[in-house]
């Protein structure tokens, strides 16, 4: 695998590393940048910067209002995938006018940050296709901001997601607003396990509701074959008190546990591919539509 490092000039040098061929790479060689598009170290909820304000306030509302029931009226009304057909590049195409209320890092059209997060891994792991379409694929929820699908509000589309029906973890970002959660003070949701059991597979645990539940609801029950770590990539993504702070653990399964190990290559380029660096989208699209030609059908219910 590859390390970088920063010399004295400011260049980046890439220093290969022996290793046994079976290990899975935790770094293929992508350099992870310093500072986001604005300057400020990536996910930090707390600089003060253009978009802090809005960022928090974003994350005031989804708190307050993901609930255990609203996650299962929201799950009961678009499981139905009743919404429109359409395959995934039109849908790709959807996002170029959704920006991210959420992210701190970047304020790009979506479909720059999907194919910056797809070529970047493209690169490291050239054989491993799946992961390539997976991260094509991963933010297109986010068309339940389109008036298309009921053009939902941002906190229920995007942001940080978290298990409902148990404690809420103090790692979470901006756990504070929990406080004002009809949930936060239920005895039945508010404990360690709340409604769930110890090792019960996040397969069994309600997430809140956003882009990535609703996404992995379309390939799945579209009949996709990506693995099962491409399904667990596209639910979790944006998880972050499991691959981040490790919080949730006494949920997972032994599946879940080898899904994390994938989970936690993509978010390296998930959240550090995001640049002012522009893609060819038209030289790299016939190669994902190849991929996506392999993995799921022509038309898709939405």
């Amino acid at each position: 695998f590859y390390i970088c490092l920063r010399t004295e000039n400011g260049s980046q040098e890439q220093i290969s590393k022996n290793r046994g061929e079976t290990e899975l790479v935790l770094d293929g060689g992508f350099c992870i940048p310093h500072t986001n598009s604005y300057g400020h170290n990536f996910r930090d909820y707390d600089v003060e910067s253009e978009r802090q304000q809005g960022v928090e306030n974003f994350y005031r509302v989804n708190h307050i209002n993901q609930t255990v029931d609203f996650v299962k009226k929201m799950r009961g009304e678009y499981e139905k995938l009743d919404k429109i057909e359409m395959s995934i590049w039109d849908c790709c195409e959807l996002l170029n006018e959704v920006i991210d209320e959420s992210d701190p890092d970047l304020d790009e059209p979506q479909i720059e940050h999907l194919l910056q997060t797809a070529e970047a891994i493209r690169k490291d792991y050239p054989d491993q296709d799946w992961l390539h379409l997976t991260a094509l694929i991963h933010d297109l929820g986010k068309v339940l901001l389109h008036p298309s699908f009921g053009e939902l509000p941002q906190w229920a589309v995007v942001g940080d997601t978290f298990p409902v029906g148990c404690a809420f973890d103090q790692s979470i970002v901006h756990s504070k607003y929990f406080v004002q959660n009809p949930d936060y003070n239920n005895p039945a949701y508010n404990t360690k396990y709340g409604i769930y059991s110890e090792n019960c597979g996040l397969d069994n645990v309600m997430m809140s509701w956003g882009h990535d539940d609703y996404m992995y609801l379309v390939a799945k029950e579209n009949g996709t074959t990506l693995p099962s770590a491409g399904l667990f990539i596209i639910r979790y993504h944006s998880f972050y008190a499991l691959h981040k702070s490790e919080a949730y653990k006494h949920l997972m399964s032994e599946e879940d546990v080898e899904n994390l190990k994938w989970l936690q290559i993509f978010n390296k380029y998930d959240l550090y591919s995001k640049s002012k660096v522009r893609v060819d989208v038209e030289k790299v699209k016939p190669y994902y539509e190849t991929l996506i030609d392999k993995y799921f059908p022509a038309k898709l219910r939405w």
